[in-house]
């Protein structure tokens, strides 16, 4: 299953991958640089590598609980990796439990999916389309970049692994790339702090800016404004195995000339469990309903005890 840390920072590279202009403007606008330090690079190539390697493999699933917050209120999903698909259950907006309605409707789509071979293989089509693209992007931070020393920082329970030495990297465009594709054309227009961990060489945060206006479409299309942000940490799971932990998003920008771009958006995940490598999709909808029902009867306990102790 492909790593989330990848597909959000596709996620964010694709918003502004489809014609991107800005990559001749920023080359002429960046000096000549030194060299990179030879063993930046080897360390960066061999986290990229295990990055690819981990989203590759598919003998490690888990459920997990995805906890969000935007201008809309909070929402909280769980999701269970399956071998043929991400399954993914709403139980919360606001902190509130659906209404019949709503988990009606979640149930719904999830028993339509189960039920239909033909939507269910078009989603694991379409997460496979993510993954290709996110890989594209990853394979070309090592020479999209240029990096810089910036000390290190110790691993927490939620970002890399607890006391852990995590290397901190600066990175910038590297002047003399030249992006293959349109995917990896907007590589140009970001900056900002590469994590890693030494040992187990994974991506423990990445942290990203756009330091100047990125168009994609020559301008028609669309464009982000400088100043977009985005944060991934990533946390090893101790069973050898490492997920997204946190994820932010800031962008504003426009569509069409028309429509506005406006994310905020922050996320925090939670409460992984390992589950059978061989999880069919139906199995998932049932340990989603299941947890559902788990953490509804634990929610109740709680405030049960809490109404006891005043």
């Amino acid at each position: 299953m492909i790593s989330r840390t990848l597909i959000a920072v596709s996620i964010i590279f694709s918003l502004a991958g489809i014609g991107a202009t800005s990559r001749p403007a920023i080359a002429q606008a960046i000096s000549a640089e030194p060299s990179p330090s030879p063993s930046l690079v080897q360390l960066v190539r061999a986290t990229v590598a295990k990055e690819v390697a981990a989203a590759n493999d598919t003998s490690m699933k888990h459920m997990f609980r995805d906890y969000k917050t935007s201008a809309q209120g909070s929402q909280t999903r769980i999701y269970v990796e399956t071998r043929e698909a991400m399954a993914g259950m709403t139980i919360a907006y606001n902190e509130k439990p659906l209404t019949p309605e709503q988990l009606q409707g979640e149930q719904g789509r999830l028993a339509g999916l189960v039920s239909n071979p033909q939507q269910l293989e078009h989603k694991r089509r379409q997460e496979k389309e993510e993954a290709d693209h996110t890989l594209s992007i990853v394979r070309a931070l090592p020479d999209a970049f240029l990096f810089e020393y910036d000390g290190t920082e110790p691993g927490t329970a939620t970002l890399g692994r607890e006391g852990a030495r995590l290397v901190r990297l600066k990175f910038r465009p590297n002047p003399s790339y030249r992006p293959p594709s349109h995917v990896e054309d907007v590589l140009v227009g970001m900056k900002g702090v590469l994590l890693i961990d030494p040992e187990a060489h994974r991506i423990a945060r990445i942290d990203g800016t756009l330091f100047k206006e990125v168009t994609f479409g020559w301008g028609i299309l669309g464009h982000l404004d400088k100043g977009g942000h985005f944060l991934v940490e990533q946390q090893g799971l101790g069973d050898g195995s490492w997920d997204v932990s946190r994820m932010s998003l800031k962008f504003n920008g426009k569509i069409l000339l028309f429509k506005t771009i406006a994310m905020r958006s922050d996320e925090v995940f939670s409460n992984f469990q390992r589950v059978p490598a061989d999880t069919s999709f139906a199995q998932g909808v049932q340990m989603l309903n299941a947890e559902r029902i788990k953490l509804l009867e634990n929610r109740a306990e709680t405030a049960k005890a809490e109404t006891s102790s005043r």
